[in-house]
């Protein structure tokens, strides 16, 4: 039966996968959050350090291919490391401090549309009106949804300080997407992921260690397995089968795919986190998932 699969369904199910797994990494993090008083910091260290070992033993084979790297190498790859997987994570898990799993994950989708406006700003992109239409769509959705978590927390100030959070976290990834191409033409798309979360992986680090003591580091056991989990779930796992998806079916139609992910997120707060869903949620929702296709088929 599995013989039977084509490359083109092998791909479609690689980017379900992908989209599941990343979906979960803000379940996981709300979870921690809720079984003790532990710190984003201490958190997203952890969650590098489990990594490490499983992207080591993952990609390994891919480290020793392709050509040698020079400095201007090595600059642009920190530079992608730090925005990318450290970056955009360190802010992100700041932000679900104090916002929904489902508000964060439709904010981070944006990144499509901030990855354009910057290839705008510096990289000679031109305008058109399916960019247009689509920034449009997917802030104004954005907007519904901070409104709508707005007047059902208690502190509308936390919900307003979380979205500028996740929003810069979008955009710290944003930045990654826009300049790695150029690392991916060089290095192939594997080798380049490996390599880049080894680069976030000791600036996690090095931020732990400026500003906690290690003994922050003895957690309780559940705050170990949600890292476990977030590593192996929703850190390894899907950066492979995303990039496996991609070469199968290509980078249009994978993202097309990933557009399951907020919408398995909400599903999944308000099945583990008892996450309220409300009918202007889902509106912005659909807003900016019709946003992000347009960015796509622009």
């Amino acid at each position: 039966m599995v013989a039977n699969i084509s490359p083109r369904q092998l791909g479609i199910a690689l980017a379900i996968l992908a989209a599941f797994g990343f979906s979960f990494k803000a379940i996981f993090v709300k979870l921690a959050y809720q079984s003790a008083p532990v710190d984003a910091v201490t958190l997203l260290s952890l969650r590098m350090m489990f990594s490490l070992p499983l992207f080591l033993i993952g990609g390994f084979a891919y480290l020793r291919r392709g050509p040698k790297l020079d400095f201007k190498d090595w600059l642009l790859l920190v530079f992608l490391g730090l925005t990318g997987y450290y970056g955009a994570s360190i802010l992100d898990f700041l932000g679900l401090q104090y916002i929904s799993a489902g508000l964060e994950r439709i904010i981070l989708f944006t990144y499509p549309t901030i990855t354009i406006l910057i290839g705008l700003l510096f990289l000679g992109k031109e305008v058109s009106l399916p960019l247009i239409s689509a920034l449009v769509l997917c802030y104004a959705g954005v907007s519904l949804v901070v409104v709508s978590d707005t007047q059902l927390a208690e502190d509308s100030t936390t919900t307003l300080i979380g979205a500028a959070l996740v929003f810069a976290s979008a955009v710290s990834y944003a930045c990654y997407n826009a300049f790695s191409e150029v690392s991916i033409g060089k290095l192939g798309a594997a080798r380049f992921s490996v390599l880049a979360l080894v680069v976030s992986i000791i600036a996690a680090q090095v931020h732990f260690l400026a500003v906690n003591p290690l003994s922050d580091l003895r957690q309780p056991l559940p705050i170990y397995g949600y890292c476990a989990a977030m590593a192996l779930f929703s850190t390894v796992m899907p950066i492979f089968f995303q990039s496996g998806a991609i070469q199968r079916i290509g980078a249009g139609p994978t993202v097309l795919v990933g557009m399951l992910g907020p919408v398995m997120t909400i599903f999944f707060g308000w099945m583990l986190l008892g996450e309220p869903i409300t009918w202007v949620q889902l509106s912005g929702t659909a807003l900016v998932l019709v946003g992000v296709y347009q960015v796509r088929k622009g």
